[in-house]
């Protein structure tokens, strides 16, 4: 157990609960760490140097392989002894060295796309192995680089489907924050994309709420225009003949009637128009 020689290729791709694990082999880095600082940590996984580590819950002296499921603990990247200026030992077996800062290479794959200098890095669903963030996440840093020595390997992810992915290295500066993603332009205020996005209980793409607000638009329209014309006729029929008060409800209420029924169509058709398109 404890630390493996840099990344080279991966042997298996294991598959527990949804969860994808892979094994590393030894291989010469391409990259090397520069960080003045790392602290030994204890752990009963095999991490390559380069792989990305979470601490656990209840032990912040041990730590495990990242992965989408521990990505909130993330933590730093194995480096290989005597990478750091200054290393702290806690004086127990089955250490690895890890580095919460400096530019260090790491670990990654294109399961989230091709990563790119200035891409902002966490963990993927492949133990030890990073990815491009591309939602609000827990991060360990921002590329410098594009990946090098890429290798194809397969891998299940958890529906069972076996698919295919390249890991290589990345140089990235190490700082472990919480990544927010800007919110994508759009001419769609953001408080009705949220009503929108609340209504349909899911994202809302801008067609769909363009045509939601061109029903509800309609809809408003021909309501206002039929309530100023019953309160209209209301009046001048009072007005010429206060005995025909009878038949002036009659029809208030018909129209009101007509009006709640406008209502709900342009409603029914405004939340199928956000929740089916």
């Amino acid at each position: 157990m404890g630390m493996k020689r840099p990344f080279g290729h991966i042997r298996a791709v294991a598959v527990t609960t949804g969860l994808l694990g892979v094994v590393l082999a030894a291989c010469v880095p391409t990259a090397q760490a520069i960080t003045s600082l790392s602290e030994s940590y204890s752990t009963s996984d095999d991490l390559a140097i380069g792989s990305l580590v979470s601490v656990k819950d209840d032990q912040t002296d041990i730590v495990m392989a990242a992965d989408s499921s521990n990505v909130n603990n993330l933590l730093g990247v194995v480096i290989a002894s005597g990478s750091s200026l200054l290393t702290l030992s806690n004086g127990k077996d089955d250490q690895v060295q890890v580095a919460t800062e400096g530019t260090l290479p790491v670990l990654v794959s294109d399961i989230n796309g091709q990563i790119e200098r200035g891409d902002h890095i966490t963990a993927s669903p492949v133990k030890g192995v990073g990815m491009r963030a591309s939602a609000n996440v827990r991060i360990v840093g921002i590329a410098q680089g594009k990946m090098t020595n890429a290798k194809d390997q397969k891998y299940t992810d958890a529906k069972g489907v076996e698919k295919t992915m390249k890991i290589g290295e990345v140089p990235v500066l190490v700082n472990v924050a919480y990544y927010f993603k800007e919110p994508d332009k759009t001419i769609v205020p953001a408080a009705v994309q949220n009503i929108a996005n609340s209504l349909a209980g899911r994202e809302v793409g801008t067609v769909p709420i363009i045509i939601a607000g061109a029903i509800f638009l309609v809809m408003l329209i021909i309501v206002s225009s039929l309530i100023y014309s019953m309160i209209r006729s209301s009046i001048i029929s009072v007005g010429r003949n206060p005995l025909s008060q009878s038949a002036i409800y009659r029809d208030l209420v018909q129209l009101s009637g007509l009006v709640i029924a406008i209502l709900g169509v342009g409603l029914a058709s405004i939340y199928l128009v956000l929740t089916k398109l």
